[in-house]
């Protein structure tokens, strides 16, 4: 009696590949890294009232009466708000988009999709990363201050531990509101938009699946994401940064900045936003693309 010959296997290199949900936090902090001194001239530039300093002017300010080392302030908050907000929307996206294709990185998701997984991982980020946000604003805003009225946080651990002890809980949500929603602009400009360009830029045939692509595609993401963001950012950081005699309510701040310093107030810090964000949304995507490939899930 003749015996059925056994199925061939399918080698596992032969699957489709999945991502390591970590990846998108690592990326972003490697990024950061690298940007951290543009993050804190954009919160200086945020929150000074009036016409004040240039980008240029503020860097040769804190360079002049601080030292170019404290350019770096605010770092470990910084790194850990990565660690945790992009973690999670990454992380988020990267599982939302792997259930809808069921795995297979050939099949394309619609724009709608894309944006509805930005939404629902921007959301998740924002919640988790603000924590940090507030600790990193609070640490790199110190410098501008008189000693007297400084937080003056050693790190972020330290951060934690001040908020809790001076503010309680409710400390940790201050701004969540403007936060949550700057992370839905964040992640909806940064990851769905780069999904979008790359696909698009692949589909026409001109471009490949390579650090070219990657690198104009990430440059439109950094683009849309600062327009998007830029207004919410605005009053998000200095809600964070306010003292307790200062005002602390989004729609209240919103009324208090358009009436005293017009709607040009809402894109104030622009060109270092743009000049960190970008490099920040080209660095974040050319390491989660190698990460990727050096990492991967088969």
């Amino acid at each position: 009696m003749a015996t059925k010959a056994p199925l061939p296997q399918t080698p596992a290199s032969c699957g489709p590949k999945r991502h390591r949900w970590y990846l998108g936090g690592v990326s972003s902090s490697l990024a950061t890294l690298c940007t951290h001194p543009l993050d804190l001239l954009k919160v200086h530039l945020q929150t000074q009232q009036g016409k004040g300093l240039s980008m240029l002017g503020m860097a040769k300010n804190v360079v002049e009466k601080h030292g170019a080392a404290r350019l770096y302030q605010g770092l470990s908050a910084s790194v850990m708000r990565q660690m945790t907000y992009s973690t999670v929307r990454f992380g988020v996206y990267d599982a939302g988009k792997s259930y809808l294709t069921q795995g297979d990185p050939d099949t394309p998701l619609r724009v709608y999709q894309k944006v509805g997984l930005s939404v629902v991982g921007g959301l998740a980020g924002g919640l988790v990363g603000t924590p940090s946000d507030i600790v990193n604003v609070r640490m790199q805003n110190d410098l501008k201050l008189p000693p007297a009225l400084r937080y003056n946080y050693r790190h972020v651990f330290h951060g934690y531990y001040r908020v809790a002890v001076d503010e309680g809980a409710k400390g940790f949500t201050r701004g969540l509101g403007m936060n949550l929603m700057r992370a839905v602009m964040m992640t909806t400009g940064q990851l769905a938009v780069y999904d979008q360009a790359k696909t698009t830029l692949i589909g026409t045939g001109l471009f490949g699946d390579n650090v070219g692509t990657h690198f104009v595609a990430s440059t439109m993401a950094g683009a849309a994401a600062t327009v998007m963001t830029m207004p919410v950012d605005v009053v998000k950081t200095r809600i964070m940064k306010a003292l307790d005699h200062e005002e602390k309510s989004a729609a209240r701040m919103l009324r208090h900045t358009y009436e005293h310093e017009g709607a040009l107030a809402f894109f104030k810090g622009v060109t270092p936003a743009f000049v960190r964000l970008a490099p920040q949304t080209v660095l974040t995507f050319l390491f989660l693309e190698q990460l990727r490939l050096m990492f991967p899930i088969r």
